[in-house]
Formats: C-alpha cells, sequence, structure tokens
C-alpha cells in the first residue's frame, strides 16, 4: 500500500492510516443505534402516604394594651391601677396555650417609660407575640 502523497516527485510511503472515515462510519452507526433503541419506560410503584388535611387554625386572641397621654396603662379599655396587676395579666397570659397576641397603642403625648416597662415586663414573662399598632401617628 504505497501511495504517492504530493507533486515532490520523492517517494515516501505514508505508515499511517487514514482514521477520518473510519469516524465517520462510527458516528453514523452510532446516530442509527440512537434512533432505533425504542423508549423504555421505568416505572416504580411507591406508596406515598396520604395528605391528611390539617385543622383550620384558630385566631389568637388579641390583647389591646394602651397607653393613655396620662402615661396610665390599660388592658382590653380597663385601666389597670398599678404595675402588680399588669404583671399579673401578663403572667396569666404567657402562660395561655396558644398565647395571645399583644397590640401595644402608645399615645402620641404618653412619655416613653410605660411603653419600655409593658415591653420590658412582656418578654421577662415570655410572651413572644408582640405588636406595636398606630405608630403612623408618630410619622410627623
Amino acid at each position: 500500500m504505497a501511495m504517492n502523497v504530493g507533486s515532490s516527485g520523492e517517494d515516501d510511503l505514508m505508515m499511517e492510516i487514514n482514521t477520518t472515515p473510519l469516524i465517520d462510519v462510527m458516528l453514523v452507526m452510532l446516530i442509527m443505534l440512537i434512533i432505533t433503541i425504542p423508549i423504555q419506560t421505568h416505572a416504580v410503584k411507591l406508596d406515598m402516604p396520604q395528605n391528611t388535611p390539617a385543622k383550620p387554625l384558630a385566631k389568637p386572641v388579641v390583647v389591646q394594651i394602651d397607653i393613655a397621654p396620662d402615661n396610665a396603662v390599660m388592658w382590653n379599655g380597663e385601666r389597670l391601677p398599678n404595675r402588680e396587676e399588669l404583671e399579673t395579666r401578663l403572667s396569666a397570659a404567657g402562660k395561655a396555650d396558644p398565647q395571645p397576641e399583644l397590640h401595644i397603642k402608645p399615645n402620641k403625648d404618653a412619655s416613653y417609660a410605660p411603653v419600655a416597662m409593658v415591653l420590658a415586663e412582656s418578654q421577662r414573662l415570655g410572651l413572644t407575640k408582640l405588636g406595636i399598632v398606630g405608630s403612623e401617628q408618630f410619622l410627623q
């Protein structure tokens, strides 16, 4: 298998085999194999747990704590006579299941001390659902 390559006139023998046609044939055969293989569908049988609908969540009790302009603390509209009464009610609310939501609404003219006292007592007694309501009055 001698082959004359080029026009230089030298008698060089080509010792390698030309693999390009072999690779072309292999690729065509691979494409034909991929096309002719039937698509197999594999199905795995799984026993999935059934979804049980959760019971509807009960709305939590909302306790409105107002701070009046004279720094008095009111529990759902009822004026509390002293700090001990507030602690008693917050302690009972902290032990309730589920805990009520505390909506603290300070008046614009009230000082910061009673608001901080209510927040500190709530945190100390383990209440976690706190919210400051009516803060839009302080935007001026």
